[in-house]
C-alpha cells in the first residue's frame, strides 16, 4: 500500500500519521510504501475531496516561467525544490520507510508533448552561459522550440534540462538510501527532461495516459497507451518495470477498463502492477472484477515472462519524436491483429510505422532505413521512396494487412477485420490475442495452412498456445 509522503513542499499527512498508517497495514500483513510528489502537477491531479488540500507549492518555492513569459506552478525546478525533497526522504528513512516513487510531475513540462524546461531569466543566463553563447542565440532557441526544429541549438537545451532533473534525481536518491523510483508521464522522454537512459537501473513506473472511459473505449485510445508503455520498457528492466494503471477522478474509469489495463502489463511484460486513483480510492466493488482477471493475467505472464515480441510489423519511436515531437504516435497498426515488435532503431525487414516528427527526420535524410518500409501518415509530408504514405484508419490498415498476407508465410495472424491485438512469441510457442472492442467477437486466427476460431467477450484476451514457425 503507497501512502501519501511530501507533496511539493508540504506534508499533507505528518510523520506520525503515516506511521500509525503503517502499523494499521502491517497488522493486515501489507506492506507500506511512500509516494512523494516532489515539483507539482499543473493544477489539480490527486483528486482530492478535501478542498483544504494544497494544491501549489509553498511560497518560498519559485513559480516557473513559459517561453512566453507567463508563471506557472508545478513542473519545473529551483531552489528549494530538491533540497527539501531530499530532507523529505531522509525524514521518511528516520521513521523507517524505506521504498519510494516519485511521482510523474518529476518533470520539466507540463504535458505530453511539450518541449519542457522554465525559461525564467536564472535559467536562461545559466544555459548560454553553460553553452557558451551569447545572448543573440535565445531567439533562436525560443524559435527552434515554437517549430519544433530539431537542430543543434535545441538539442543543447533539452540535454541543459535533462542534466538539471537528472542531478535532482540523483540527490534525492542518495537521500533515500538508493531505493528511489520515477514514475514517468505517457510517452514521457528528454523533451520533458527525462533523459531515460538515466533511469535503467532504478525502478519505473511506464507511462499511461487514458484514465477515464471516454479517453479509454476508443480503439486509439488502447493502442496509443500500449505504445508508451512498450516504449518505455525499451529503457526499464522487466524487474524493474512497473504499470501505472490508473483510474482519474477515481470512479470515471470503470472496472472492466482498470482491468483491461492488465493485459498491457502482460504484453509488454511489466512485472509490478500499481492502481492509482489520485488520493481518492476508487469504487470497492472494482475489486470482484480487478481480483479475477489479476489471477488471469497472472497466469498469462507466467507463461510469457522473459520471452520477446515478434512480428513484421514494427514498433519504433525515434530521437525526433522523444526531442521535438507532439506526441501523437501512430499507433492503430497494433489493432489489426497483425504481430509486432519493438525496435530502438529502424529494422532490416517489416514495416516500421513513424510518428510526423520521426517522417520528418527521414524525409530530411535524418533517419535511415535499414530494409525495413517506412511508413508514415500522408499528413507527415511523406517523400515518395523514402515514406510509404498509410492513413492511420483501421480501414487502411486492414487493406495493409490484406496486400502483405502472402509474404507472412507461416506467421500468424487474425484473418478477419475485427480489431485485435496480436502478440507473438515465437520462443513461448505462444500468443496473446486481445480483443480491443467491449462487444463480444470472433476470430479466425491463422498460422501458415491452419486456423483456428476463437470467441472472446468484450476486452477479453486470451493465451493461444502452440503458435510457432
Amino acid at each position: 500500500m503507497w501512502l501519501a509522503g511530501f507533496f511539493y513542499g508540504h506534508w499533507p499527512w505528518s510523520i506520525q500519521t503515516l506511521t500509525r498508517a503503517r502499523e494499521a497495514l502491517r497488522l493486515a500483513r501489507l506492506e507500506a510504501r511512500i509516494v512523494n510528489v516532489p515539483l507539482g502537477h499543473p493544477g489539480d491531479s490527486l483528486g482530492a475531496r478535501d478542498g483544504d488540500f494544497p494544491l501549489t507549492p509553498p511560497a518560498n518555492w519559485r513559480l516557473g516561467s513559459s517561453r512566453d513569459g507567463r508563471p506557472y506552478a508545478g513542473t519545473s525546478l529551483h531552489a528549494p525544490a530538491t533540497e527539501e525533497n531530499a530532507k523529505a526522504l531522509r525524514r521518511l528513512r528516520r521513521a523507517g520507510f524505506s521504498q519510494f516513487f516519485l511521482d510523474d510531475d518529476f518533470r520539466l513540462a507540463r504535458g505530453p508533448g511539450e518541449i519542457g524546461g522554465c525559461f525564467c531569466a536564472e535559467h536562461r543566463a545559466r544555459f548560454l552561459r553553460r553553452a557558451g553563447l551569447p545572448d543573440s542565440r535565445w531567439p533562436e532557441l525560443l524559435d527552434d522550440l515554437r517549430s519544433r526544429r530539431f537542430t543543434p541549438l535545441l538539442r543543447q537545451w533539452v540535454e541543459f534540462v535533462c542534466d538539471d532533473l537528472t542531478g535532482s534525481f540523483r540527490a534525492q536518491q542518495k537521500a533515500a538510501g538508493g531505493k528511489l523510483g520515477i514514475m514517468v508521464m505517457y510517452l514521457g522522454a528528454e523533451k520533458a527532461g527525462i533523459r531515460l537512459a538515466d533511469y535503467w537501473d532504478v525502478p519505473f513506473r511506464v507511462g499511461e495516459l487514458m484514465f477515464d472511459d471516454r479517453a479509454f473505449s476508443p480503439v486509439k485510445g488502447k493502442t496509443d497507451e500500449l505504445f508508451s508503455v512498450l516504449f518505455h520498457r525499451r529503457f526499464a528492466a522487466p524487474e524493474s518495470a512497473w504499470s501505472e494503471t490508473t483510474a482519474y477522478p477515481a470512479d470515471r474509469l470503470s472496472a472492466g477498463h482498470l482491468a483491461a489495463k492488465l493485459v498491457m502489463s502482460t504484453v509488454a511484460d511489466v512485472r509490478h502492477t500499481m492502481f492509482m486513483s489520485g488520493v481518492t480510492p476508487f469504487p470497492k466493488t472494482h475489486w470482484a472484477t480487478l481480483g479475477a482477471e489479476i489471477q488471469r493475467q497472472a497466469g498469462f505472464h507466467r507463461r510469457l515472462a522473459g520471452h520477446r515480441l515478434h512480428g513484421p510489423f514494427k514498433h519504433y519511436w525515434g530521437e525526433a519524436s522523444r526531442y521535438t515531437g507532439d506526441d501523437r504516435p501512430f499507433s492503430l497498426f497494433l489493432a489489426v491483429g497483425v504481430p509486432f515488435e519493438v525496435t530502438d532503431r529502424p529494422a532490416r525487414e517489416g514495416w516500421t510505422f513513424l510518428s510526423d516528427a520521426d517522417a520528418t527526420a527521414a524525409t530530411e535524410g535524418k533517419l535511415l532505413s535499414g530494409g525495413t518500409r517506412l511508413v508514415s501518415r500522408s499528413t507527415a509530408g511523406a517523400a515518395t521512396g523514402v515514406l510509404e504514405p498509410c492513413e492511420e484508419t483501421l480501414a487502411a490498415l486492414f487493406a495493409l494487412k490484406h496486400r502483405i498476407r502472402p509474404t507472412l508465410g507461416k506467421v500468424p495472424f487474425v484473418e478477419n477485420d475485427e480489431p485485435a491485438l496480436l502478440a507473438w512469441y515465437p520462443s513461448a510457442r505462444a500468443a496473446l490475442l486481445w480483443n480491443l472492442r467491449s462487444e463480444p467477437t470472433t476470430f479466425l486466427v491463422r498460422c501458415g495452412a491452419q486456423s483456428r476460431e476463437v470467441r472472446l467477450t468484450g476486452l477479453e484476451s486470451a493465451l493461444l498456445p502452440n503458435l510457432h514457425l
